[in-house]
């Protein structure tokens, strides 16, 4: 247990929801689904036709002449990074950038700029691919243009744990304040890779929802009828303070990241492990780095994809290392699986949940699972009073992290 303490002072995200935090949240609040059947032409090829797509497009607030040196990831990343940028107050106040760092990742990268050049490539020769082809691709751009536009001197870093990428950078963010290395960092994550190779990828593998006629109903964490992830596109940005650096300039604190619990399994490529062991440790690690008790723990943010073995290894790991009284719920189901960026606007929803007293619904849960031993919002939001809780991210890889978060 660390005596720094690390609050959060600017949110940002653009997301299949919405093109901003608010809108964002309002969206789960109401329980609406930002899945939508795939109208491009490539889709009507593929077993799954179904995504969930950002609701804004980049080119609506990034100037196109700046699009195009940008992969799309890359361009996300800093839509939510500028808005957590501004919604802290971090213009114009004076922040030494040797003491602000970044800390971003994505779970894939630069995929759609990689088949893309590569067509142009095979189509037209070399001398049509673009000249900003490697930066757009390259899997630390995400972090590199948000730490370059923000100015950032403390160093930059890219995480790359699929998944589990968006909640790990959140977690490094945490100990470069801790270490005393900066003051500030920029934590988040990115994705958008739907495109028809990784969607194909993913749907050989049996992983991703089939609901082709049903796209709003597809994504249905712990509900007997699950049979997939939905895939979504995103990014989520948190500014990540020290509490006495924040209070000085008088900061707004959404919440404290009061602690987390890194693991790995050791076990498959992409099963996770049949026990949740992994996930267990990471989760009491989460705790007893936060310096609370697990009867803290009233709010779980599950990791929760709507798979069939993964959704209740999840529950099975909370039952033992929470126990069976916290509120559950999977702002999945409304807004597909973000991959890299999912563990960072899930971070944002449980703050959100602390900071309004409120649970976000876990719509399409019509049939619970047989093993849903946990109470679950499910259909509408519900009021409670919030003091501490929990997200979980998992990553194929065996990647478990777990991140604490606590009323200011």
């Amino acid at each position: 247990m660390s005596t720094t303490d690390v609050v959060v002072t600017g949110l940002g995200a653009t997301t299949p929801l919405g093109g901003d935090v608010a809108s964002t949240w309002d969206a789960m609040l109401a329980g609406r689904s930002g899945v939508r059947a795939l109208t491009q032409e490539w889709a009507g090829q593929l077993p799954v036709r179904i995504a969930a797509e950002l609701a804004v497009d980049p080119s609506e607030v990034m100037e196109r002449v700046k699009l195009r040196r940008l992969d799309r990831s890359e361009a996300i990343a800093l839509i939510a990074a500028h808005q957590a940028w501004a919604d802290a107050g971090l213009k114009d106040s004076g922040l030494d950038p040797e003491r602000f760092a970044v800390s971003f990742g994505s779970g894939i990268g630069g995929a759609q700029t990689l088949l893309n050049q590569d067509d142009i490539l095979e189509a037209s020769g070399p001398r049509r691919v673009s000249p900003h082809t490697v930066p757009m691709l390259m899997p630390n751009g995400p972090a590199a243009w948000v730490g370059l536009e923000l100015g950032a001197q403390a160093g930059v870093h890219s995480m790359a744990s699929a998944c589990a990428t968006g909640a790990e950078a959140l977690s490094l963010g945490l100990d470069i304040i801790r270490s005393g290395r900066a003051d500030v960092v920029m934590a988040g994550g990115t994705e958008a890779v739907i495109h028809p190779l990784p969607i194909a990828g993913f749907a050989s593998m049996r992983a991703m929802s089939t609901r082709n006629d049903e796209p709003e109903k597809a994504s249905r964490p712990w509900d007997k009828g699950r049979d997939g992830f939905v895939l979504g596109e995103g990014a989520g940005a948190l500014v990540l303070e020290r509490a006495d650096h924040a209070i000085a300039r008088g900061a707004t604190i959404y919440a404290r990241l009061a602690g987390a619990g890194i693991t790995s399994d050791g076990y498959d490529i992409v099963q996770p492990h049949p026990e949740g062991a992994g996930a267990i440790r990471a989760i009491r690690r989460a705790i007893e780095d936060a310096g609370i008790t697990k009867a803290d723990i009233v709010h779980v943010n599950a990791h929760a994809t709507s798979t069939p073995v993964g959704d209740m290894t999840e529950i099975a790991a909370l039952l033992t290392a929470v126990g069976d009284h916290p509120v559950l719920t999977s702002t999945k189901s409304m807004s597909g699986h973000l991959l890299g960026a999912a563990g960072a606007l899930e971070s944002i929803a449980t703050i959100l949940a602390i900071r309004d007293s409120v649970v976000p619904p876990t719509i399409n849960l019509d049939d619970p699972d047989d093993k849903l031993a946990l109470d679950v919002a499910a259909h509408k939001s519900r009021q409670l009073d919030i003091p501490a809780a929990l997200n979980n991210s998992f990553g194929f890889g065996g990647h478990n992290v777990a991140l604490v978060f606590t009323r200011a």
